[in-house]
C-alpha cells in the first residue's frame, strides 16, 4: 500500500501526456502491421528481437554477441523495406494527418466508403472504388461518365445496381467528391495473382501497379471487400478493417 501511495504521489500530469504519446505511436505502428504483406517480415524481427533478449537474459555469450552486431544493419533493413509506409506515416504527422485529416473530411469520407462496401456485400454486388492520392488521375476519370458529387453512401451502392450504365466500370474519388464513374481502368499482367481474382480484382491490381492510387474491390461472387495498393492486393477484410487502412493510406504524400 505504500508503495502505491508514492507512485501516486510521484506521478505528474506530464506523465499522462507521455503514456498517451507512446499509446498513440504503437497504434499507428499496429494498424501499419496489420498490412498482410508485412505480417511476414514483421514477424520476423520479433523474434529476432524476442531471441536477443533471451540471449541477454540467459548469457548466451556468443548469439548475444551475434545479435547486437546486427542490430544497425537489421535496423537499417527495416527502414529501407518499411521505406514508403514510414515515409507517409510521417508525412501525415507533418501536415497533422494522424491528428487534423482523421478527423475532418477524411474520415467522413473513409467512412462512407467503407459503409458503402459494406452494403455492397450485403446486397451481393459488385464494385470497385479507386482513391486519387498524389498521382494524377485525369486520363482514367476522362475514360467514365464525369460526375463531381459529393460522396455519399447511397449514391455510391446506386451507382453499383445491376444493369445501370455505370455499374461495370470503376468509380474514381478526387478530393473527397466522386470525380467519375463508369471508368476504365488498366488489368494487371501480373502472372502471379490468383486465379481466383476476376476482372474487377485485376483492375484494382493495375491501377494500383501503375499510379500510387487505392483501389477497393467487392467480389460479386464471394462478397468479400478487398484493398489494393502498390500493386498489392489485400483480400477478405470487413469494413473496419477497410476504414483502418484508408484512415492510414488515404492522405496524399506532398
Amino acid at each position: 500500500m505504500n508503495n502505491l501511495n508514492t507512485l501516486f504521489q510521484s506521478f505528474r500530469l506530464a506523465d499522462i501526456f507521455d503514456i498517451l504519446i507512446v499509446a498513440f505511436i504503437t497504434y499507428q505502428l499496429l494498424l501499419l502491421i496489420r498490412e498482410v504483406r508485412a505480417n511476414r517480415i514483421v514477424l520476423g524481427f520479433a523474434v529476432l528481437f524476442l531471441v536477443s533478449v533471451l540471449a541477454t537474459q540467459f548469457h548466451l555469450l556468443t548469439l548475444d554477441w551475434l545479435l547486437s552486431s546486427l542490430g544497425p544493419f537489421l535496423l537499417i533493413a527495416f527502414v529501407v523495406i518499411f521505406q514508403p509506409d514510414l515515409r507517409r506515416l510521417i508525412s501525415q504527422i507533418g501536415r497533422g494527418g494522424l491528428w487534423g485529416g482523421v478527423f475532418q473530411g477524411d474520415a467522413v469520407l473513409f467512412k462512407t466508403i467503407s459503409a458503402s462496401m459494406q452494403s455492397l456485400v450485403k446486397s451481393r454486388r459488385g464494385a470497385i472504388i479507386v482513391v486519387e492520392r498524389q498521382d494524377n488521375l485525369q486520363s482514367i476519370i476522362d475514360s467514365g461518365t464525369k460526375l463531381e458529387a459529393e460522396a455519399t453512401v447511397e449514391l455510391l451502392v446506386t451507382l453499383f445496381v445491376p444493369h445501370s450504365p455505370l455499374h461495370d466500370g470503376a468509380v474514381v474519388i478526387r478530393n473527397g467528391k466522386i470525380a467519375a464513374a463508369g471508368c476504365i481502368l488498366p488489368l494487371s499482367q501480373n502472372p502471379n495473382l490468383s486465379k481466383s481474382y476476376g476482372t474487377r480484382h485485376r483492375a484494382a491490381v493495375g491501377m494500383t501497379e501503375e499510379t500510387d492510387a487505392l483501389a477497393v474491390v467487392v467480389s460479386e461472387e464471394n462478397h468479400t471487400i478487398s484493398f489494393a495498393m502498390a500493386g498489392k492486393m489485400t483480400p477478405e477484410i470487413d469494413a473496419e478493417t477497410l476504414e483502418e487502412m484508408l484512415t492510414l493510406y488515404g492522405t496524399k504524400v506532398d
